[in-house]
């Protein structure tokens, strides 16, 4: 088989993974088949593939769901994952010196994923479990993220999201968006208020490892009636300072090739 073709064929396959969502975690075969355009003899192959290797499983009727091999890598990942392993701490701290919920937040192909998330509050008001995606149209983690991408990509991203008509409202969404990127930028962190979940101020800065591009965020949500001017004031500064904190020990480690520590996972294999 030509290397071109047997990419195709990987990318194919692979693409079968990228339609379970949230909303969407279970599919039939024939539905794959339609939203996929897969001919039925090609989209069998692929789903035995991802079968017999765990990817996916299937309750027998056709029907498919993620496998047992997402979690066994789940958990290598937090064994390997630097950010989570140097983050943590660090998220930790913020729970303790501020009523709030913090996360932190991985950027890829795209999408703004929690890695990790502490929380200081007895019913906190935002959920977003490790695993879940978030906006990426709206609040502060999106935007911290978006002011630190190159120019190109950042507008295009923006311009997906700005409505299609009128034209005047197209270009003033877009005009608007970019002018507040400006001032995240020169910030160094983002704020946002009732965006993504209402009652809700969250406060974002950008990590960095060796890339000119953010590899996540880290962001710290409160109520905002916890939350008066003065507090907001300590927060933009905190949160700046812990994200750059951060970044710093990511660099070191990739330097030093230090392995991840403070890992919960680590700690329970440590104690059994």
């Amino acid at each position: 088989m030509a290397e071109g073709s047997a990419s195709s064929s990987l990318i194919r396959l692979m693409s079968i993974l990228d339609i379970f969502t949230e909303t969407r975690p279970e599919w039939s075969s024939d539905d794959m088949m339609t939203v996929l355009g897969y001919p039925r003899p090609t989209l069998y192959r692929y789903l035995k593939v991802l079968t017999d290797s765990g990817m996916l499983a299937s309750n027998g009727h056709g029907i498919y769901t993620l496998g047992p091999k997402i979690v066994e890598m789940d958990h290598l990942l937090r064994l390997s994952d630097r950010l989570v392993g140097i983050g943590r701490p660090v998220v930790e701290r913020l729970t303790e010196q501020f009523a709030c919920t913090a996360f932190l937040v991985r950027w890829y192909r795209n999408r703004l994923l929690c890695m990790h998330s502490e929380t200081s509050l007895e019913a906190p008001l935002s959920s977003y479990p490790r695993g879940r995606v978030m906006p990426m149209n709206r609040g502060a983690i999106a935007r911290t993220i978006l002011a630190h991408l190159q120019s190109r990509k950042a507008r295009k991203i923006i311009e997906s999201f700005a409505p299609e008509s009128p034209e005047e409202a197209r270009k003033a969404y877009i005009s608007e968006q970019v002018s507040a990127l400006r001032m995240v930028r020169r910030n160094g962190y983002a704020i946002a208020f009732g965006e993504v979940t209402p009652g809700v101020v969250g406060v974002a800065s950008p990590i960095f490892d060796e890339a000119a591009e953010p590899t996540g965020a880290l962001c710290m949500t409160m109520r905002q009636e916890d939350c008066p001017r003065e507090l907001q004031a300590l927060t933009t500064q905190a949160v700046p300072a812990a994200a750059n904190s951060i970044t710093v020990s990511l660099r070191q480690a990739r330097r030093t090739g230090e392995a991840p520590s403070n890992l919960p996972i680590q700690e329970e294999a440590q104690n059994q």
